[in-house]
């Protein structure tokens, strides 16, 4: 691939609405082979799931993709910032996996979820219940203790920047062209800048320039709010096999410093040497051939 790279994602097979508690809508969207293991996907804080095509791109062939995007994230649009929190992301995840059952019929799911879409599905109080495996990347997790209070510190540093961010650009590009400045983006795939202005940014209202599709106040409320759900996460409890695949744990974190992952020796690690918190945007094929003999396995039992 060259610096020209343009990932182009496909019109989904089928979409269907998801309508919340409150009236918020969220858009599932089906891509790849319907008649393989069927594997359910979310993005990280801030993001899309569309921003990921250079990952989930290598399983249309040989998986189901259910794929959606967050609360005010990606194709939904913009609601209550009051109502934008983890616990409203879990109730919506757990609407969500109905919704899936009952649109495209029951049949065995591995959610494949990232940052904080992988806390949320762990806090859930299904407890896994509703999926024959996971899959995680990079969860935000910590134990409290000296690396609780490293997290949050580092989490309330990621939230005050998030709100200085830009929210409108005159055309994509600009929005492009500052991200190879990033230090985030620095280990990313070639086409991810020009993929992140088409998935990140929606056309104003106005008609005149482009605004972020997660609203910076937005993506730094989640960060506020995230240390105090990282620690309760207990992998013990939960009732289906879980893969959890990390950064470079010698490297610091794009979003949040490395951590103490002494409390996930209960689940099957990976990670993968040389990358950040993005390790799907920066070695996508990497991370698919982690995770392909865990769902072989998974959807065979």
């Amino acid at each position: 691939m060259t610096s020209e790279t343009v990932w182009e994602i496909p019109e989904p097979l089928s979409t269907c609405d998801v309508r919340t508690g409150d009236d918020t809508v969220i858009t599932l969207r089906r891509h790849g082979n319907p008649a393989g293991p069927r594997l359910v996907l979310c993005h990280g804080n801030g993001l899309a799931i569309d921003l990921y095509f250079p990952f989930w791109s290598l399983l249309l062939d040989d998986c189901d993709l259910i794929i959606y995007d967050l609360r005010n994230h990606g194709w939904n649009t913009v609601g209550s910032l009051k109502k934008h929190n983890v616990p409203t992301f879990v109730s919506d995840h757990d609407l969500i996996l109905e919704a899936i059952d009952h649109h495209y019929g029951e049949k065995p799911k591995i959610g494949v979820f990232h940052s904080v879409s992988a806390l949320t599905t762990l806090l859930s109080p299904t407890q896994g219940s509703g999926f024959a495996g996971y899959v995680l990347f990079d969860p935000p997790l910590c134990k409290r203790g000296a690396s609780y209070e490293e997290f949050d510190a580092a989490a309330e540093r990621v939230a005050a920047m998030s709100r200085r961010r830009k929210v409108r650009f005159r055309t994509r590009e600009e929005f492009a062209d500052v991200l190879p400045y990033v230090p985030t983006f620095q280990r990313t795939v070639p086409g991810v800048f020009d993929l992140m202005a088409r998935t990140t940014l929606r056309e104003c209202d106005s008609g005149q320039g482009y605004e972020l599709r997660c609203p910076p106040e937005f993506e730094a409320q989640i960060m506020e709010y995230t240390a105090p759900f990282a620690v309760l996460v207990d992998f013990a409890t939960f009732h289906c096999p879980i893969k959890v695949i990390g950064a470079d744990p010698t490297l610091p974190y794009s979003y949040l410093p490395t951590l103490d992952l002494s409390h996930i020796l209960t689940v099957d690690y990976d990670f993968l040497p040389e990358t950040t918190h993005l390790l799907q945007l920066e070695q996508p094929k990497e991370c698919v051939a982690l995770m392909r003999e865990f769902i072989e396995l998974t959807a065979r039992s």
